[in-house]
């Protein structure tokens, strides 16, 4: 199987002391790298706390998805990475905004002591294409 290894306009750049791309297609599977609520404009985390970084995530996540012709509506496992689990709630409820009803990847939502630009929420996912 070839891999195909993907960077979109769209979404934040890797900063330069990461090495990553956007994405890599395997076979029929995409395997998305972890997204952070940063601006893609500004490569800044955008302001308003932890549910509008959640919101950014979800659009960056979205535009990686585009560039790669497939939608939310093909991920199959999701992992979200959170700083403080007081924020459980609302990041879930804000995530759960971007699914129609009943058709929810799989999930597993893990505690960190830190994220990259201190960073509140990142989330990765693998889609099916």
């Amino acid at each position: 199987m070839d891999l195909e290894f993907l960077n979109f306009p769209g979404a934040p750049p890797p900063p330069p002391t990461a090495a990553y791309s956007h994405a890599v297609r395997a076979g029929e599977y995409l395997f998305v790298t972890g997204q952070l609520g940063a601006d893609p404009a500004t490569n800044a985390l955008v302001p308003g706390g932890t549910v509008a970084q959640t919101h950014q995530v979800m659009r960056n996540l979205q535009a990686v998805l585009a560039g790669a012709g497939t939608t939310l509506a093909r991920a199959v496992m999701v992992r979200i990475y959170l700083t403080n689990f007081a924020d459980y709630a609302a990041v879930n409820a804000a995530y759960a905004s971007y699914f129609a009803p009943g058709k929810l990847p799989a999930r597993t939502t893990v505690g960190v002591t830190a994220l990259a630009l201190g960073g509140a929420v990142e989330i990765d996912l693998i889609a099916r294409l």
